[in-house]
């Protein structure tokens, strides 16, 4: 599952892959932003983001698309 957090006062966004489904990341955010405490997410590498839910200024979930080599 991919997933776009944008960062207020940040020019880019940071794309996570991670193994979790959508629901699941959906519910950390809600529980983030109503606590006023933080998202944490573990990549499917294993490394853990963490961002201060006042900083998020958007989410985007979504299945990650598989790149192409070549012409098509």
């Amino acid at each position: 599952m991919e997933v776009k957090i944008g960062v207020l006062h940040a020019p880019r966004e940071l794309v996570v892959e991670t193994g979790a489904s959508a629901d699941d990341v959906e519910k950390q955010l809600e529980q983030a932003v109503s606590e006023d405490g933080v998202l944490a997410l573990t990549d499917s590498k294993g490394r853990r983001i963490v961002v201060p839910a006042h900083n998020i200024a958007y989410v985007e979930i979504g299945s990650g698309t598989s790149g192409t080599v070549g012409f098509r």
